[in-house]
């Protein structure tokens, strides 16, 4: 029997687990379709957490390689306002090169031709053509997507001599933006300059720029961004293929590496700091003639301008006023470091399978440990996640989003930890059954002892039930009682109740079954049997060590006090008013009143007016007259339950 019992106690556990597992999985294999179809709001949770990661690895310094030469307000005040004429930036440019940039990018457009202080052609632009080939200077132009025609079809562009190649298999289209038009300088100029590159720099949709597009399609040709083309010039490497790898993940492969790119040829920035963590040089001080030496010595050198009304800045998860031509530094940073930051090729794939082990994981502690030690474990590998991802990012330089294990794995803990709560909801219901039941079998036990002594015990103890249940229901109506009955204690009295009178198998049988009136001796041996049930009571709690809980303090109050009087001339102790338990005066009344109703073998009932009116009078003397009132409003139901369970 042990082992039987042992056996399909494990079987429960099992099955429990089992219904646990199941419940912390599916909320796992749903942020799975979360991860692989990215939904919009999703992807700003992500950008989120991707900038508190970015922002929470070291920052390291930018490549000396790079500078900044500002047309800064200060540059304005003292030359004049820009755009300055073409001779001034051919000026500019020759000061570069004798102080030994190695390339000179212009974060500026020349798309109309230079401004002339009469209605001749201005000889500016030609000077400025003349100084562009010795000074290895790659020109900005600007791609516009719109579909409209805005912007210019004769520009001369340098184009990037590559070939994309895309996965095998892939049915996708060219991993490239499509262009429809660009705004570009002067054909003279762009002829004359030893290369070109888009400026374009399109922050996701938050408004942030963690990323900018390497490469764009345009007229079926690939073009380089701005930075891309100085950093070819300055260092000489060859682009060998712009590959495909799979519908998130591209690489620009380089003689000089590889550079990782999303599936749109972005790269992803790795910010140097806030503003102006680049050398800052006015333009002002270079055509002065007032820079340190070899600031500018073998440097990829990017002009632009920060002056007001000019400037153009935008936000990045570091700043959110970060000059455009910083970006294009930023760049041309990560291109000479090479210190990418990127999505793993196979990103998708561990976050699938961070998001399930950590489901499994988390749902399978739930099952086994509980929710305390459950919770703490969800919280430690919250925690975990976050450092690993971090890690990843500092180290690697590899982004792995936080955001779906987290969501995996907090929907999972909640989905369990329902699960395992409506697991011990049942299996608290199914013990307050099974406590349901002992307590009748108790009850009805008992109640069999005094049936066995008093063949007229069992219709009276039913009718004292249901006679309890009706007065308690509306005496709970009544203010100074409306907080002891509740319907839990309602139920409990009126199961209860029927004992009142155990205490008579204590009473010897010729006294429990005399035909006649009992003399005062015999009366006095009679009223011993509240005491008689309440040891009943007390030496079966003290047999089992059971504590004094609701139902046996309730048992007692109703088997030691229902004889009481509301005036003190009661038995056994003579306790008055309200020291006589709420319990022990509502029984009261319904004994009285079934034994006036009630057929005896020495009397005949009473009618119900006659034992109302009787227990009327009795009101305050032997009985609580809030009760009595709340019984003569229930007396009419009280005669029906008389009619309905009468004595055999």
């Amino acid at each position: 029997m042990t082992n039987t019992v042992t056996a399909e106690t494990t079987s429960a556990r099992a099955e429990s687990r089992r219904f646990v597992l199941l419940c912390g999985l599916a909320p796992a294999i749903l942020t799975v379709a979360l991860v692989v179809y990215r939904p919009g709001f999703i992807a700003e949770i992500d950008y989120a957490a991707y900038d508190v990661l970015l922002r929470s690895i070291p920052v390291r310094p930018p490549d000396a390689r790079v500078a900044i030469v500002d047309v800064d307000d200060l540059s304005l005040s003292e030359i004049g306002q820009w755009p300055w004429r073409r001779d001034r930036v051919a000026e500019l440019i020759s000061r570069l090169r004798e102080q030994g940039a190695a390339v000179v990018a212009l974060d500026v457009v020349f798309a109309e031709p230079d401004r002339s202080d009469s209605n001749q052609p201005s000889p500016w632009d030609e000077t400025l053509a003349s100084a562009l080939p010795g000074g290895r200077v790659v020109l900005g132009y600007a791609l516009t997507f719109s579909g409209t025609d805005a912007g210019q079809r004769d520009c001369v562009l340098h184009p990037l001599a590559v070939p994309i190649v895309q996965a095998e298999g892939s049915a996708s289209d060219v991993p490239l933006f499509h262009a429809e038009r660009a705004v570009c300088s002067l054909p003279v100029l762009a002829r004359a300059a030893g290369g070109s590159g888009f400026l374009n720099a399109i922050p996701d949709a938050d408004g942030i720029l963690r990323r900018v597009p390497l490469v764009i399609e345009y007229g079926g040709t690939a073009y380089p961004g701005l930075a891309l083309s100085a950093v070819l010039a300055a260092t000489g490497a060859q682009p060998l293929a712009l590959r495909s790898r799979n519908a998130n993940t591209t690489s620009l492969e380089l003689t000089s590496g590889a550079v990782p790119l999303d599936g749109r040829s972005n790269l992803l920035l790795r910010y140097r700091g806030t503003k102006r963590s680049f050398p800052y040089v006015s333009a002002v001080d270079v055509l002065a003639g007032r820079t340190a030496p070899d600031v500018f010595r073998n440097a990829i050198v990017f002009v632009g301008t920060t002056a007001l009304g000019t400037r153009e800045v935008v936000s990045t998860p570091l700043d959110t006023r970060f000059a455009g031509v910083e970006v294009q530094a930023t760049v041309a940073d990560n291109l000479l470091r090479g210190d990418y930051l990127s999505r793993a090729e196979h990103a998708v794939t561990i976050e699938v399978v961070t998001v399930l082990a950590a489901g499994i994981a988390i749902t399978l502690l739930v099952a086994r440990v509980g929710l305390p030690l459950g919770t703490a474990a969800g919280a430690a590998f919250l925690l975990a996640i976050w450092l690993a991802m971090r890690w990843q990012l500092a180290a690697k330089g590899e982004y792995l989003s936080p955001v779906f294990p987290m969501i995996g794995l907090m929907a999972s803990l909640g989905a369990a930890t329902v699960a395992r709560i409506a697991q011990e909801r049942s299996r608290a219901d199914r013990a307050t059954r099974e406590t349901d039941l002992a307590h009748q079998l108790m009850v009805r036990s008992l109640l069999s002892l005094t049936e066995v002594r008093d063949a007229d015990t069992g219709s009276h103890s039913r009718r004292i039930q249901q006679y309890s249940r009706l007065l308690a229901e509306e005496l709970a109506q009544h203010r100074s009682f409306r907080n002891y009955l509740t319907p839990e204690r309602i139920d409990l009295l009126s199961s209860l109740a029927p004992l009142h009178d155990i205490g008579k198998v204590g009473v010897p049988d010729y006294l429990l079954n005399k035909p006649g009136e009992l003399t005062p001796d015999e009366y006095q041996e009679m009223k011993k049997h509240p005491v008689y049930g309440l040891d009943v009571i007390t030496n079966a709690q003290r047999d089992v060590g059971a504590g004094d809980d609701q139902i046996l303090s309730m048992a007692k109050d109703i088997v030691y006090t229902h004889h009481e009087w509301w005036d003190g001339r009661g038995y056994p102790r003579g306790l008055k008013g309200t020291a006589i338990p709420i319990a022990g005066r509502l029984v009261a009344v319904v004994d009285v009143y079934d034994a006036m109703t009630a057929r005896r073998r020495y009397r005949q009932p009473m009618s119900h007016q006659e034992a109302v009116d009787l227990i009327i009078a009795a009101k305050a003397t032997h009985f609580d007259p809030d009760v009595v009132d709340a019984f003569v409003r229930v007396a009419a139901r009280l005669s029906e339950v008389t009619r309905a369970i009468a004595d055999p």
